[in-house]
């Protein structure tokens, strides 16, 4: 329910926020974490990163934002959204003034901590990306805003746009959404994926430009503090999962990105080049994805090795980590008391944190199979490809067909589900 924060004309604000509201809900790339933006005297709100607080609903998305579109009026006819400008839907669109004013009032009543501001493309890029600047520059300078913003990019508007939204914004995303060119081509032919890439090259110029000029003028104005990110949807196209691993290992690479988000298409609507409508989102597949993402940020996996020609896609029984062991399985089991920190990072049911504890603990001496309960290692998957002082634990014959229906059943007992926080 949305409060009633105005009186008088605020009916058709109020109409305007659910629209628009409900128009964002498909954009996933938000985030607010990771920017440095500290309160002024005389301003409101904090940006600071352990001043941000998070809020989720049901389906893992974070609402901790004020998030809507500036406007749902589209002049591109992607197949895949619900803005399009065929669609018969309502249509509405703020005032940078009336944006800002919710977003104050929203704030103040401790609904939000900042605000994610994206928009469909109002008659051209760069006339859209002047409005969504104009809104931004009034809540930094007219209201003294200092909490989070992020913003979305619109592709095909000018450098110059680019920059002056970067100055004003914590976060910026351009969203690539579909993974390849012909997938762009035909569901989405008045983009191009030049139109993408261009400014998220020049965002991660300015941003290195940034942090050199930081280190020589202590009062460099920031640019894109908390970095860039991006968002692709998965299950509108036939693309395979190793192309989206491919393409955001080489984002990663290529442009330093904070985060690619992954979307789970939802129909919401009827096209010859859509896929047949599910019925629900691919969601264990979204699941699967970020569980691969995770390992080529943090765990010294490159996309080759966890997808290969072989396996275009990823196992939907077990795990990334847990297929790409079982493809491998010449390499386990490791001895828990001898293997180094980078192997013991690959063994199914390790993560980071418990790897260094391993590895510290055993220097006071060897570690025993329920030691390792004591650092929180998943031994339900470990236990198959590891060895404390010599002993195999696994309760099955050691090959990879037998370990991967132990897994599989062990994760039958508790079917996949999103969690729920309340």
């Amino acid at each position: 329910m949305i409060p009633n924060i105005c009186s008088g004309d605020s009916v058709d604000l109020m109409e305007k926020l659910k629209i628009l509201a409900d128009s964002a809900k498909y954009d996933v790339s938000c985030s607010s974490s990771g920017s440095s933006r500290k309160n002024t005297p005389g301003g409101i709100g904090n940006a600071y990163a352990s001043g941000i607080c998070h809020s989720w609903a049901e389906d893992g998305r974070c609402i901790s934002l004020l998030k809507v579109l500036f406007s749902n009026v589209c002049v591109y006819d992607c197949a895949y959204c619900v803005n399009r400008i065929t669609n018969d839907i309502p249509r509405a669109s703020f005032t940078p003034e009336e944006l800002c004013e919710l977003t104050i009032q929203f704030y103040r009543r401790n609904y939000i901590e900042g605000l994610f501001l994206s928009s469909a493309v109002l008659k051209s890029p760069d006339y859209t990306m002047e409005l969504m600047i104009k809104t931004l520059k009034l809540l930094r300078v007219n209201y003294r805003f200092n909490g989070y913003i992020h913003i979305k990019a619109i592709p095909g508007s000018d450098p110059v746009l680019i920059e002056q939204a970067g100055l004003y914004a914590d976060r910026m995303s351009v969203n690539i959404e579909l993974p390849s060119r012909r997938s762009l081509k035909l569901l989405a032919p008045h983009k191009q994926h030049e139109q993408i890439i261009t400014p998220m090259s020049y965002i991660r110029e300015r941003i290195l430009e940034y942090n050199a000029d930081k280190k020589k003028i202590r009062n460099t104005p920031a640019f894109v503090p908390a970095g860039q990110s991006t968002q692709l949807i998965v299950g509108a196209t036939p693309d395979s999962d190793a192309r989206i691993l491919h393409l955001a290992e080489y984002l990663y690479r290529n442009f330093s990105l904070k985060r690619v988000y992954y979307s789970a298409y939802i129909p919401v609507n009827q096209h010859p080049n859509l896929p047949a409508i599910y019925t629900e989102p691919p969601l264990l597949r979204e699941h699967r994805i970020y569980q691969a993402d995770w390992l080529l940020r943090f765990y010294g996996f490159k996309a080759n090795e966890l997808i290969d020609e072989f396996h275009q896609n990823l196992d939907m029984n077990v795990d990334p980590k847990c297929s790409w062991a079982l493809r491998n399985l010449q390499l386990f089991p490791v001895e828990i008391n001898k293997a180094p920190y980078e192997i013991l990072l690959r063994v199914p049911g390790i993560g980071k944190k418990s790897a260094l504890k391993i590895v510290r603990a055993r220097r006071l001496g060897s570690l025993s199979y329920d030691d390792l309960k004591q650092f929180r290692v998943v031994l339900k998957r470990a236990r198959y490809f590891i060895t404390c002082k010599g002993k195999y634990y696994g309760d099955v014959p050691f090959n990879s067909e037998n370990i991967r229906n132990s897994i599989a059943d062990n994760k039958s007992q508790s079917p996949y589900e999103q969690l729920r926080m309340f």
